[in-house]
């Protein structure tokens, strides 16, 4: 970046992508992770380096509240987000003042919450500077990003220094790497011993799974397997993590549970790019994949949650787990077959289950996967019993207040030891 025109085609180029993906290898992206945010951090530094200098924290107003700020191009419903909705929920707004600053533009339902529960609420559509530059005028003492990595500007809004402390959270569950982001705010039940490893950040464990999420509106069904074309006698296992969830080399385990269980179907909602992987695996064991496997877009989410009541197993993805996915399953109380991964990432069901108290379908391998989901597929009664238990034990997963409390207090802490030490500095 030799010329300023150089600079200039570097800051729009960073607009056209994310490395989204590079997640998804199963491994410690912490170091790869680092080297591309380096650059991105480098690229902004150039083209504003009034907006990369350390920052002093402001002193508390009068009424002592800390303001916090949460900026994100999906305060609206999306599955990145919706879990924040429960940290400003339940705010205690004698102590917190929040300020939201939505940088999308489909607002809707879950906007107007984020709204309600904001105590300032700027909605700055798709302009770069102009948020930035409102982030610093209101004197944040703390800036929160719910999902760093799946939006190139919030990218590089995040490798700017905006306010004193800044912070990144779980809405995309990777560490950013960036030289700016100070805190990643996660869950004690979502991370291993050696966590810290994962992140650049300095890790934050919440209380349980990090989050106060709302129990999802599920109502009741009033579908049947015929309307979707699904086989009355068949046991359904549910695959509906997007495509990319899916890694080849666990693609045996559904051949080898339809060898098992010669009635299964498996559902995929959003899996058509597999189709020719599965035909491979099956052929493997003699089995033709299009007689188990079945591909079928869900235009709603009516529909959707329809298809959780009438399934039987819900099969949660290897290294990545189903989030979003995983709670509105819990909510219709459908099984649930998880194997916890190495990383947070690959903890969010096991964490869920765990919360529950429900941890009979928790495998600790590929095995004990395989046989976990043939006998919730066989053995009805066992299956029965597992969802019974699950739909008298949500009230202990759902709408967690006791992470907020904890959250707040972490916020507090980083705030009083900053002023502390301008004090000391003085």
């Amino acid at each position: 970046m030799k010329t300023p025109q150089e600079k200039i085609n570097a800051f729009f180029g960073l607009q056209s992508f994310t490395n989204f993906y590079l997640a998804y290898q199963a491994h410690n992206v912490v170091e790869s992770q680092s080297k591309y945010a380096n650059l991105v951090h480098q690229i902004m530094a150039a083209n504003y380096p009034q907006w990369v200098e350390p920052r002093q924290m402001p002193p508390l107003p009068e009424n002592g509240k800390i303001r916090v700020g949460y900026v994100s191009s999906y305060l609206h419903s999306y599955s990145g987000t919706l879990w924040l909705t429960g940290w400003l929920r339940y705010a205690d707004t004698k102590k917190i003042e929040i300020y939201c600053y939505y940088t999308g533009n489909e607002p809707d339902l879950i906007t107007e919450q984020f709204r309600e529960y904001s105590h300032v609420f700027r909605h700055i559509p798709h302009n770069l500077e102009a948020v930035c530059q409102q982030i610093i005028d209101d004197k944040l003492h703390i800036l929160v990003f719910p999902e760093i990595g799946m939006d190139a500007p919030t990218i590089q809004i995040a490798a700017l220094r905006l306010t004193p402390v800044q912070c990144s959270a779980w809405g995309h569950p990777v560490t950013s790497g960036l030289p700016t982001v100070d805190y990643f705010i996660s869950s004690q039940l979502m991370e291993p011993e050696n966590a810290q490893s994962h992140y650049s950040e300095t890790l934050v464990k919440l209380p349980n799974i990090g989050v106060s999420y709302p129990k999802p509106l599920v109502g009741e069904l009033n579908n049947s397997r015929l309307d979707f074309d699904l086989r009355e006698d068949a046991i359904i296992y549910f695959c509906c993590q997007a495509p990319f969830k899916y890694l080849p080399q666990y693609d045996f385990i559904l051949a080898e549970i339809a060898r098992r269980v010669p009635q299964a179907q498996f559902i995929f909602p959003r899996g058509e790019l597999l189709r020719k992987r599965l035909k491979r695996a099956f052929a493997a064991v003699n089995l033709d994949s299009e007689d188990y496997c079945f591909f079928r877009a869900i235009a709603t989410r009516q529909e959707y949650i329809a298809m959780n009541f009438l399934a039987d197993v819900f099969l949660d993805t290897f290294t990545w787990s189903g989030g979003n996915t995983s709670l509105e399953a819990i909510a219709c109380n459908l099984p649930i077959v998880t194997c916890p991964g190495e990383f947070m990432r690959g903890l969010h069901a096991y964490s869920f289950l765990k919360m529950l108290g429900v941890t009979d379908t928790i495998a600790q391998n590929e095995k004990e996967y395989i046989e976990i989901a043939v006998k919730l597929g066989l053995d009805s009664e066992w299956r029965r019993d597992i969802s019974r238990r699950m739909s008298q034990r949500q009230d202990n997963l759902f709408d967690d207040k006791v992470c907020v409390t904890a959250l707040e207090s972490f916020y507090q802490e980083v705030v009083r030891e900053r002023l502390k030490q301008l004090t000391v500095d003085s």
